[in-house]
């Protein structure tokens, strides 16, 4: 739910399953803002907006869709690093506004989930925050450092325990052809075992797309980095959904981004979804045309 009248800066983005959600943009940018593929926030700085300035934007939704708000996104690139009083602050008058309310999301990272104490994590799933997006990326520790992710294998299952025991869902985000064609079978191997740790509500894979003027663009420019070819990133996809073996997760593959959009559930669809998989790469179900793939 894009709404102009929300003063929104810079370009928005919120993930596939929020494009019904009322979008309130409480911080501008990335706190971290280092990851080597992403070119989403690359012309912001981080800053939290002042809250009364996002308290105003909350009321004029409420004016303008009232009982209509079930669901709402907070941005920017991982809002959860807004302190405490913040949030509360902006909780308190979501739910004092959208009477039918019945989810707040936001991106997290695992730098800042852990940074938030037990309690923190407890109080803000009791004032409404009930879903986190954490995109580690990879599994593979040694594509996590090259892609600058800020945070390893073991931070993010430490990251997931934490908000899983806080009482949060948690959707988990791996980016085929993040280890490059040198770290392939690595990466996805590693990530499903990631998956498997992390154990998520709703499993998400992208596609990594070279942007210019990020630093993995340069690297590739000077041979430094080499994509996998498309086969190869179908082989990724098929081995996170043979390895990983979340208790019961939502998989999907339906962002832009992909060549073969597929849903289900692990490990209850494994089967079917390999099927699709291993048809596809027999070549007898066509994959997203090049023109047709985005961010």
């Amino acid at each position: 739910m894009y709404d102009r009248r929300m003063r929104y800066e810079g370009t928005v983005y919120r993930p596939p399953s929020e494009a019904n959600s009322f979008l309130l943009q409480a911080t501008i940018g990335c706190s971290w803002n280092h990851c080597t593929y992403c070119a989403m926030y690359r012309d912001k700085q981080f800053r939290v907006r002042p809250i009364a300035d996002t308290l105003e934007d909350v009321a004029a939704a409420g004016r303008a869709y009232g009982d209509g708000v079930r669901k709402v996104f907070v941005m920017d690139g991982d809002a959860l690093a807004m302190d405490i009083d913040h949030w509360e602050k902006i909780l308190t008058a979501l739910s004092d506004t959208f009477p039918n309310l019945r989810r707040v999301s936001c991106y997290a990272t695992a730098l800042n989930l852990l940074a938030k104490s037990d309690q923190e994590l407890g109080h803000l799933r009791t004032l409404g925050l009930k879903l986190l997006y954490i995109g580690p990326e990879s599994g593979d520790d040694v594509t996590l450092k090259c892609i600058a992710k800020g945070a390893s294998f073991t931070d993010h299952v430490e990251a997931a325990s934490r908000s899983r025991r806080a009482g949060m869902k948690q959707s988990a985000i791996f980016l085929l052809g993040a280890g490059g064609a040198e770290r392939s079978v690595e990466h996805a191997t590693a990530s499903a075992r990631l998956a498997t740790a992390m154990d998520p509500d709703f499993l998400s894979v992208l596609t990594l797309t070279i942007i210019d003027s990020t630093p993995i663009h340069k690297l590739a420019e000077s041979n430094r980095f080499e994509m996998p070819s498309v086969e190869s990133l179908m082989r990724e996809l098929r081995m996170i959904v043979v390895e990983a073996n979340p208790t019961d997760a939502i998989f999907r593959s339906n962002h832009a981004s992909n060549y073969l959009p597929i849903g289900g559930r692990l490990p209850r669809d494994r089967d079917a979804i390999l099927e699709v998989i291993d048809t596809a790469l027999a070549g007898d179900v066509p994959l997203r045309a090049e023109s047709l793939r985005g961010l």
